[in-house]
């Protein structure tokens, strides 16, 4: 009797997960930025370090951590091109502003020795609606806090566009 009982029980139990899993979607809608709002961020942070006589590179970077746009002010040095990108990356990855991850992964063998990874300020993630749409990353500025500000300020552009988003 209780070894009919716990089969029983078992096969109740099996049946819920197929209900359960039949209840998930099978496909998973995820929101992107545009081409067009990602080249506007971008010159917009651009636009925001050459007031203070800044050149930089820029990249803004899609849920992925794939480039959409990617900028070169005239005078930046090249290398700033493959930072910025690796702080967006970094931001996108994490869901946070790389400043507040400098000091967080600083031990031999952590995730901060991961190649491609770049934990200094400069790194900003976009969300839209609550979601993370993407992230952009600055490079060139004499620190990383002026960097992360032209950031800030490239995001501030769209910013009226990501919050009204229909997500």
């Amino acid at each position: 009797m209780r070894k009919i009982s716990l089969i029983a029980t078992v096969c109740a139990a099996v049946f819920s997960l197929h209900t359960m899993a039949a209840d998930l979607p099978v496909v998973v809608k995820i929101p992107r930025l545009t081409v067009d709002a990602s080249e506007k961020l971008a010159r917009e942070a651009m636009e925001a370090c050459r007031k203070k006589g800044i050149q930089i590179g820029v990249t803004v970077v899609d849920r992925s951590g794939d480039p959409m746009v990617v900028m070169r002010d005239t005078l930046a040095p090249r290398v700033t091109l493959e930072v910025s990108r690796q702080k967006a990356y970094t931001a996108v990855n994490f869901n946070a502003v790389t400043s507040t991850m400098a000091e967080r992964f600083t031990q031999p063998f952590s995730v901060g020795k991961v190649e491609g990874l770049v934990f200094s300020a400069g790194g900003v993630p976009i969300e839209a609606a609550g979601n993370i749409v993407g992230a952009v990353g600055v490079s060139g500025a004499s620190t990383g806090e002026q960097d992360e500000a032209c950031a800030q300020a490239g995001i501030s552009a769209i910013q009226f566009e990501l919050e009204s988003a229909g997500i």
